[in-house]
């Protein structure tokens, strides 16, 4: 092995840049953006049908997901609150989030007033069924699967669940976009879902986000809460009185969270490129998973629909940390590039050991909110060694990330890598 002084394996240069949008990012993306700019207006509605970047973003969107309303918004962020107030979470409620997703997630429903409650993740890095049931409560008003790395939850046992208990399914598909679960697309399958176009996702806008449902009470609360104005500038759009009435009759109170035409006319483009990026990125990682099944010892994640996975990562376990530390060591010598998944001292905020201000109850304001509301009191408390199942997972973990910009010789030559450890390891 190189690890003790053998030739590396992995010779063949790697991608030379990110994988997924960014990567894709050619003349149609710049010739959307200068036709915006050109025309000088870069705010989306007082337009004619089908000149929006925003709105046919939004159609294309919902075609390809199969859903009757799309609406884009500014981040992923404001892509959970929106779709937290659509389905009519408010203060006080609890959330169910996993222990193993991105900080936002929380953070998104303490922005609403609303109270995480941590769930553990189960060998498929996603939300374990099994312990979601029983965190519910009384208080309980929605979970929120999140289908980490573009793998599927077990969308069907949330449903089920969620269904039997009354309460809603707030799927967040951040980093899951083209992903299915067993042929339904991810983010149609609960009752809304959510999408990030943030840099680092698979088709990118640098910033931005989408909420998806199949309900018109859903979609419009939603909508009225991405925009303080909503009502009015509908009244620009919708040429029926009385329709414009009707939105006037149920308008609220909201923030802006609107999407501009600029990041629209990018994310319209990526939108086109998504499936191939991920046919690209199935493809590598069916190849490497033959591989690392051959390590001696290993305990491949379990996907929970293999041919709906996006693809864009590998994870397998292995007997304890230490163990999962010596492999990915070894490979890593060969010239693959890949990691273990926790660690005490790097603060990975994908990781709920890691979310300091929640575990803390701190809050940007004055009188404690939400923390200290004497009205629906928190009832939820937080320590760092409260999911010891997700902690086991993460600390066996090895990770190799996946991009479709890995060329034929290079995914040989990972998966010669992979399969010589194999064979030294035993």
């Amino acid at each position: 092995m190189a690890i003790r002084g053998g030739p590396k394996a992995v010779t063949a240069l790697g991608p030379q840049h990110g994988g997924y949008g960014p990567s894709e990012i050619g003349e149609e993306e710049i010739q959307a953006v200068t036709e915006v700019l050109r025309s000088k207006k870069l705010f989306r509605y007082g337009k004619a049908e089908g000149e929006s970047t925003v709105s046919n973003f939004e159609s294309l969107f919902a075609q390809k997901l199969g859903v009757k309303n799309v609406l884009a918004v500014n981040s992923g962020t404001s892509a959970l609150i929106c779709g937290l107030i659509g389905l009519g979470v408010s203060t006080g409620d609890e959330v169910l989030v996993p222990a193993y997703t991105y900080i936002a997630t929380a953070a998104a429903v303490l922005a609403i007033g609303a109270f995480p409650v941590i769930v553990e993740s189960d060998d498929s890095l996603t939300i374990d069924p099994e312990d979601l049931e029983k965190k519910i409560t009384p208080r309980t008003k929605a979970v929120i699967p999140v289908h980490m790395r573009g793998t599927p939850c077990d969308m069907a046992r949330i449903v089920e669940i969620a269904s039997r208990r009354g309460i809603v399914v707030l799927e967040d598909c951040a980093q899951a976009n083209g992903g299915e679960f067993r042929g339904k697309p991810l983010g149609s399958i609960g009752d809304a879902g959510i999408f990030s176009l943030q840099q680092f996702k698979i088709i990118t806008a640098g910033e931005g986000g989408a909420v998806v449902t199949n309900k018109k009470e859903v979609f419009e609360r939603a909508a009225i809460y991405h925009d303080s104005a909503y009502a009015f500038w509908m009244e620009g759009q919708v040429g029926d009185a009385d329709a414009v009435q009707d939105w006037r009759k149920i308008c609220f109170c909201g923030e802006n969270y609107r999407q501009s035409e600029v990041h629209g006319a990018i994310a319209f483009e990526q939108l086109k490129k998504r499936d191939r990026i991920l046919d690209r990125t199935r493809a590598i990682k069916r190849k490497l998973w033959a591989a690392c099944e051959t390590i001696p010892g290993v305990k491949m994640e379990r996907v929970n629909d293999r041919e709906g996975d996006c693809g864009i990562s590998l994870v397998f376990f292995m007997e304890d940390s230490k163990k999962a530390g010596e492999i990915s060591d070894a490979l890593r010598a060969e010239g693959v590039s890949c990691g273990t998944m926790f660690s005490k001292q790097i603060p990975d905020r994908h990781i709920f050991y890691h979310w300091d201000y929640i575990m803390e109850k701190r809050t940007p304001h004055r009188n404690g909110f939400p923390w200290a509301s004497t009205e629906r009191p928190c009832e939820v408390s937080y320590t760092k060694e409260m999911c010891p199942k997700t902690q086991g997972w993460l600390s066996r973990a090895v990770v190799l990330p996946i991009n479709q910009n890995f060329s034929a010789e290079f995914v040989d030559q990972v998966d010669h890598a992979i399969r010589k450890v194999a064979q030294a390891w035993g």
